[in-house]
């Protein structure tokens, strides 16, 4: 016999053995966000600010007036009137409007403010590169829900238009994305918060409240955010949250959760000698 190991002798080193992770640490559910997410979204807003500023410009000297600081203050303090979305952008727009101007705008300007936002509730439906293909992967995998906040007629017709809706088991527009609404759309998928996992690109919607609960987020930021969304009070858990640069790289990254979970917590369980 070759010098070395003995036949049926044990190695004389530890052996090494990783306990599965329970059933319920497994990641059950996949979430993904609309909005710029999925498909652009944010630049169409960002347009109609530009247009909203240039008809009330011709009323007030815009230097003097952080008109749009003054309009996301009206729009707060209308989410819990008109909720997200185009509409209440446009009704937050001709309130802003009349209250900066001193009640001097025009009828006919008035009715150009709301022609913005009708403009942006009719706009094309455009995937962000690499979504299509970044989402059938992960769907090939994993169960998959749709979680996007807005107006419910311009989400449907968002969801329609993206060609994705067959894709995802379920689809939740909601009115809020906090840790309650999360929460109750997890009760009705029948999964816990450690078992799923939610993309976005906003922090405070699609990162923090699911983290709150004790689930996992990929964040992949988007280059324009409504100011709103840019406000996220969270401590950022590196062992449950993710970065990254696109869609593309998801199927990746829980492939990474995916084998942390199923070969963790190693054991040494003896020396052979």
């Amino acid at each position: 016999m070759a010098a070395g190991l003995s036949r049926g002798r044990p190695c004389p080193c530890e052996w090494i053995v990783y306990e599965r992770l329970l059933v319920t640490d497994a990641i059950k559910l996949v979430g993904f966000d609309g909005d710029d997410t999925l498909w652009h979204s944010e630049a169409y807003y960002q347009a109609a600010y530009a247009d909203f500023e240039a008809i009330v410009g011709e009323y007030v000297d815009l230097r003097e007036l952080a008109l749009r600081q003054r309009l996301l203050t009206v729009e707060r303090a209308n989410l819990a009137l008109f909720g997200y979305g185009a509409k209440g952008m446009a009704l937050s727009m001709v309130e802003a409007a009349i209250r900066v101007t001193e009640e001097r705008i025009s009828a006919h300007d008035l009715h150009r403010i709301v022609e913005l936002g009708k403009q942006v509730l009719r706009h094309p439906v455009e995937l962000l590169e690499g979504v299509r293909e970044a989402v059938e992967a992960v769907a090939a995998d994993y169960p998959l829900v749709l979680v996007t906040k807005g107006d419910l007629f311009h989400q449907e017709r968002k969801v329609l238009l993206s060609g994705l809706s067959e894709v995802f088991e379920r689809i939740e527009i909601v009115s809020e994305k906090d840790p309650e609404t999360y929460a109750a759309v997890l009760a009705r998928s029948g999964v816990k918060a450690e078992e799923f996992v939610m993309i976005g690109n906003s922090l405070r919607s699609d990162v923090a409240p699911v983290l709150a609960l004790g689930g996992r987020a990929i964040h992949i930021p988007y280059p324009l955010l409504w100011l709103h969304e840019a406000e996220a009070d969270f401590e950022p858990e590196p062992e449950r949250m993710a970065e990254l640069a696109a869609a593309a790289e998801v199927p990746d990254q829980l492939r990474v959760w995916r084998q942390r979970g199923l070969f963790r917590h190693p054991a040494r369980v003896g020396s052979g000698g």
